[in-house]
């Protein structure tokens, strides 16, 4: 056998250059030590070289590193517990300047949480036995501390079903199972209480943990605030500029308005003039001269009374078509009563004045009896005669328009973001969403960014009333716009905003308060809340839709309701009809916030569900006078509670206290009574110096809620402090009284 070499002593040299690694090492513990990244010493162990000691040895020392693992795991643990508490250790003078740079730059570490002491016991013991049944104790003693840190769920608010079950490592649906168990029903979406999932925690032996995070800790932009696009401001005068009028024809169905829409149209294709009509746009332009008039194409007057119920009153001029044969009809009558709910400007075209029976006077009677005196009768109702067929009269009546339009004296400022109203929406193959609007404000550019209802977009493309593109639209010019998301109401307004983000978040925000049901519901004007709906001094008129079953029992309640005699309070007939209650009724009665009387009629099942959508009281009666006490009353109900004074008792100052907070009088009570919680006026040399509620009155050291006449007393009066001996207190109190029409 050879024989065993001596070993070597080892050099000076090795023997100095050995402290080096080991006071590296220990600065790199302390550390990570000071840093919170503690190591385990069995990890540290399992990094380590392999030791060259004999295989026998090993298995000696075996039960010894077994109790050793054990005591590092539980060491683990409690390290985890005291973590928050450890000192910070001595940094050198270049670590201090990297931690000041850390500090200053706005970095934020979060503390570690604490696990509680209770929570590590039960799994302790576990890990212990799975340790003393391995045979390779460094790596299984690794795997014991990770375990360890595994069993605690460490999880952010909102917490979510299906986020908990990932943290846990099982299914959505065996939490649910589990939820169910403990009386708790909810799905995977759906968020949990606290205590809730620390229980579910608990029971699969896991310890559940809020994350906390400091205050604004995490947060890179603050949250931008979503506000609505601002109202229209006043323009200047000087920035205002002409604009083509807007006129809506209406009348009844029978009269001639697309006879005479028809005429126009050919009158300006015969002369040559730029422009056309497209019926499916809803409104063209016709050019006269150096002027400009936009026509509105409306089905009728319930599509232009269902507009301006969302807030679009956008037409200028409404002239009403009349059969020179045929006469005013019921629902010519409509069509008076809706544009003056508009409250816009009635001019009257006489159609069909060439047919044999044809009776001008007839009709002029009719005009006005209701309230529409021509201008031949001493009125200011403008009256045209013609005929569609015949093409007489279309171009005196064009005239009288641009006349009307001047005495109106339109404009509108071309300039700045452009704003307007959506006529019709419609989805076209080929093009998606298209929308024809009204430009009100500004000029429309391609290129901007439109806001219209809970939609948005770019826009894309602009065209005009001729199919053809164009690339910017100004005041009172119609045009179909390519670009928006979706088709919007009509009614709705449009918008256009800085960027493509703004209207986008607008728009979102709009379509999560409608899918939420959070718009603001439209007012609904019912006879008990009147006073509650019409809270403005200015609007103190109270507004009628009077249907009945004949038209004698109509005229005798409108009769018995314009007998109604007050100063203080308008009673106003929007409509006056016989017959059904329909939903045109109800869209009329929208628009101009009126209360839908009937008396012995029915209601339509449209005009139920009419009403019902757009919150609108339909009131039945069958006795005349009950219908007329009601009416009454709701008038009452509009006027302000009348405050009438009443005195009470007078008091006179013989000494002011001064106590540590505030002076008090000493009064004597000289006549009448002082009542605690009344009003009171302190008069100095017959002038009122001071009036206010009486918040103190005692009766030597008690209080008292009111002293007599002979009686002394001491008194406090809201925030006044100067009181005066011979000061006159003049005690009353205020009482609401309702007025009488």
């Amino acid at each position: 056998m050879p024989k065993n070499k001596p070993e070597k002593k080892p050099q000076k040299h090795d023997m100095k250059a050995a402290p080096a690694p080991a006071k590296k090492s220990a600065a790199k513990a302390v550390s990570n030590e000071g840093s919170g990244k503690t190591k385990p010493a069995a990890v540290a162990k399992a990094k380590a070289p392999a030791s060259v000691a004999p295989a026998e040895k090993a298995s000696e020392k075996a039960p010894r590193k077994k109790e050793k693992i054990i005591e590092e795991a539980k060491a683990v643990h409690a390290s985890v517990a005291v973590k928050a508490t450890v000192k910070r250790p001595i940094l050198t003078a270049s670590e201090q300047r990297h931690e000041d740079n850390k500090s200053e730059s706005g970095t934020k570490t979060e503390k570690p949480t604490a696990t509680p002491v209770s929570a590590v016991a039960p799994v302790v013991e576990p890990i212990a036995k799975m340790v003393e049944a391995s045979g390779s104790p460094v790596d299984e003693a690794a795997l014991a501390a990770q375990h360890l840190q595994d069993k605690v769920v460490v999880i952010k608010p909102p917490i979510i079903v299906k986020d908990l079950a990932a943290k846990l490592g099982l299914k959505p649906y065996q939490i649910i199972h589990h939820l169910m168990e403990m009386n708790i029903f909810t799905s995977a979406n759906q968020s949990l209480e606290e205590e809730a999932a620390r229980k579910l925690c608990a029971k699969f032996g896991f310890t559940f943990e809020i994350e906390k995070r400091e205050k604004g800790a995490g947060q890179v932009h603050a949250p931008v605030k979503i506000v609505e696009p601002p109202k229209p401001e006043p323009v200047a005068a000087s920035e205002l500029q002409p604009r083509p009028p807007v006129i809506t024809f209406m009348g009844h169905v029978d009269h001639g308005k697309t006879s005479l829409l028809d005429a126009i149209r050919k009158a300006r294709v015969a002369a040559g003039e730029a422009g056309g009509i497209t019926q499916h746009i809803g409104a063209y332009t016709v050019k006269r001269g150096n002027h400009t008039i936009t026509f509105l194409d409306t089905p009728g007057h319930e599509a232009f009374t269902a507009m301006r119920a969302r807030g679009a009153n956008i037409t200028d001029i409404v002239i009403i078509v009349v059969a020179a044969d045929d006469g005013i009809m019921p629902t010519t009558i409509e069509a008076i009563n809706h544009a003056r709910a508009a409250k816009v400007q009635i001019m009257v075209a006489i159609n069909k004045i060439d047919l044999p029976g044809a009776n001008l006077n007839r009709v002029k009677g009719q005009l006005q009896e209701q309230g529409l005196v021509p201008e031949e009768y001493g009125g200011d109702t403008i009256i045209c005669e013609v005929s569609a067929t015949k093409g007489i009269g279309i171009e005196k009546l064009l005239e009288m328009m641009l006349l009307q339009a001047e005495i109106l004296e339109l404009k509108a400022n071309p300039r700045g973001l452009s704003r307007g109203t959506v006529i019709e929406a419609q989805f076209e193959q080929g093009r998606g969403p298209t929308s024809t609007i009204l430009v009100q404000q500004g000029t429309l550019h391609i290129g901007d960014a439109i806001l219209a209802g809970p939609y948005y977009g770019r826009v894309k493309a602009l065209i005009n009333d001729l199919g053809q593109p164009v690339k910017e639209a100004g005041p009172s010019i119609p045009v179909k716009v390519l670009g928006l998301n979706g088709a919007p109401s009509p009614g709705e307004e449009y918008n256009v905003l800085k960027n493509e983000r703004e209207a986008r978040e607008l728009a979102e925000d709009r379509s999560d308060k409608i899918r939420l049901g959070k718009l603001e519901a439209p007012p609904k004007i019912t006879l008990e809340t009147l006073f509650e709906a019409i809270a403005d001094e200015k609007r103190k008129v109270l507004k009628l839709i009077v249907k009945g079953d004949v038209q004698g029992s109509v005229e005798a309640i409108v009769t018995a309701l314009k007998k109604i005699e007050s100063k203080k309070i308008d009673l106003e007939i929007v409509l006056s009809s016989a017959g059904a209650i329909s939903e045109s009724d109800i869209l009329l009665a929208k628009a101009s916030q009126a209360v839908v009387i009937g008396f012995n009629t029915r209601t339509d099942n449209s005009a139920a569900n009419a009403a019902k959508r757009e919150g609108v009281q339909i009131k039945l009666f069958s006795i005349i006078y009950e219908l007329i006490d009601q009416v009454k009353e709701a008038m009452v109900g509009l006027l302000d509670p009348e405050l009438r004074e009443t005195a009470l008792g007078t008091a006179v100052v013989k000494q002011v206290f001064q106590l540590s907070k505030y002076p008090v009088a000493g009064c004597t009570v000289q006549s009448g009574r002082i009542v605690r919680n009344a009003r009171a006026r302190v008069m100095r040399k017959r002038q009122p110096i001071y009036d206010g509620a009486i918040v103190a009155l005692k009766r030597f050291q008690d209080d008292a809620s009111e002293v007599r006449a002979g009686l002394e007393c001491g008194i406090r009066l809201g925030d006044f402090n100067d009181y005066l001996a011979d000061d006159l207190i003049e005690c009353y109190q205020l009482e609401k009284f309702t007025q009488a029409l």
